[in-house]
């Protein structure tokens, strides 16, 4: 079966690795240069624009032109599909959590038990 493209949808479009990347670059909300980008990510400008590109078509990040520079900038909201079905999977995860802590837990006062029973009191 033929792979979808890229520009399909977000879930396309942040399937690749490299583009998380720039993805990561822009999550503190600032605007960022194609430049600045590259420097950040030690990948070519071809590169980078090009992943810019694939985020912008599927709206994942706007661009917006001051003087000679192109000024990226995430669009989070773009990002809710893929947050809202990944949360469908949560309640393993917190499953999981939950046994860890208990094993934990329980670990912890059988420690507390045994060097209690181990003491002597003079």
């Amino acid at each position: 079966m033929a792979r979808a493209a890229t520009t399909t949808d977000v879930f396309n479009a942040i399937a690749e690795p490299r583009r998380r990347e720039v993805i990561a670059v822009l999550a503190d909300g600032k605007e960022y240069a194609v430049g600045e980008v590259v420097v950040r990510l030690r990948m070519s400008q071809p590169a980078v624009s090009k992943h810019l590109g694939v985020l912008r078509k599927v709206g994942v990040v706007s661009v917006i032109k001051r003087g000679q520079h192109r000024m990226y900038k995430l669009n989070a909201a773009e990002l809710k599909p893929v947050h809202d079905w990944v949360k469908t999977f949560e309640r393993y995860w917190t499953h999981q959590l939950g046994q860890i802590k208990e094993r934990a837990e329980r670990k912890a006062l059988q420690r507390i038990i045994s060097n209690d029973s181990g003491t002597k009191e003079e």
